[in-house]
């Protein structure tokens, strides 16, 4: 008998349901979307490249105004909801992450985490009130003659430097989910082995 016949299954946990994957998804899309139209019209040798201003804003507002609606559309589903509950609330715990983390601390032992760990809910609020204040802020560009002067110079100075900021974090996530194979299995099939929820969330109980 061969070795891989003796070999047991790794047993597989349920860790996002249909419905939270494709908010995550469709959310996603649409953040990219924006990203890259943003940089096609702020960076010239991409304006450049791409042409077609008028229709690139048209898309970068309608994504933007659509950011928001996969959200909305997931509260429909009670285990996104629950996921919810899950990332707004911080316990000791995470604080303990948290501080491992500053100290650049690795040990698993000293980054105990729930279904989520303290640094995915700090990404997650921080993303959730960026994507609030750029709706806000694009709005008022947007709709120019609503608002006086002062406010659309303000909420475009705002805007550019979020959307900057955005993109380095967005980056900084990305790089995350290119460091942790079996975190990217579980947000495209659903399941991920209890091997790694024991190592990465010790206090998560699935």
């Amino acid at each position: 008998m061969s070795l891989r016949a003796d070999t047991p299954p790794t047993t597989r946990v349920r860790r996002f349901t249909r419905a939270e994957r494709w908010v995550h998804r469709t959310t996603a899309v649409l953040m990219g979307v924006c990203v890259v139209t943003a940089a096609c019209l702020y960076v010239p040798q991409l304006a450049e490249l791409v042409g077609r201003r008028e229709l690139v804003v048209r898309v970068h507002e309608w994504a933007g105004l659509a950011l928001p609606v996969p959200v909305l559309a997931g509260l429909v589903s009670r285990a996104f909801r629950a996921d919810l509950r899950f990332l707004n609330r911080f316990g000791p715990h995470d604080r303990l992450w948290l501080r491992a983390a500053l100290r650049r601390d690795k040990r698993r032992a000293a980054r105990p985490a729930g279904k989520f760990n303290a640094g995915q809910k700090v990404y997650t609020a921080w993303v959730a009130g960026a994507t609030l204040v750029m709706l806000g802020t694009g709005l008022i560009m947007w709709f120019t003659h609503l608002t006086p002067l002062m406010w659309r110079t303000s909420a475009t100075f705002v805007h550019d430097w979020l959307a900057l900021t955005i993109g380095i974090v967005l980056a900084g996530h990305i790089g995350m989910a290119l460091g942790d194979p079996e975190a990217r299995r579980g947000m495209r099939t659903g399941a991920v082995s209890r091997e790694w929820a024991e190592r990465e969330h010790p206090l998560w109980r699935p």
